[in-house]
């Protein structure tokens, strides 16, 4: 068993406003904590795998798809691999766990 102290907690984000810290990388899963500040432009762009979202604190809307919702604290969602989707309209500093199936990075296009 491996736990993970600093999932889904805020850290300060770099000089864009945006920052990702994985905490686990294993073949088919990988775990990280995305942190946005209020105001800041999401510029992730569609990963090759699987995603699940889990919004740890923070207000904000997110596009995935044709779809737009209001996300806070408690929203969960999927992502389909190679779906365009994005934050936008940040109002509250943001805190997103992040679930990559298989691990990111590890499918090519």
């Amino acid at each position: 068993m491996e736990i993970f102290e600093a999932a889904g907690r805020w850290f300060t984000p770099d000089d864009t406003g945006a920052s990702y810290e994985e905490h686990l990388s294993v073949p088919d899963l990988s775990l990280g904590t995305y942190c946005l500040a209020a105001g800041a432009t999401d510029t992730q762009t569609p990963h090759d795998e699987d995603e699940v979202y889990v919004v740890t604190s923070g207000r904000a809307k997110f596009t995935g798809g044709d779809r737009t919702v209001d996300v806070s604290a408690g929203s969960t969602f999927f992502v389909p691999a190679r779906e365009e989707h994005r934050f936008h309209d940040i109002t509250e500093d943001l805190t997103v766990l992040v679930f990559f199936g298989p691990a990111e990075g590890t499918r090519s296009s």
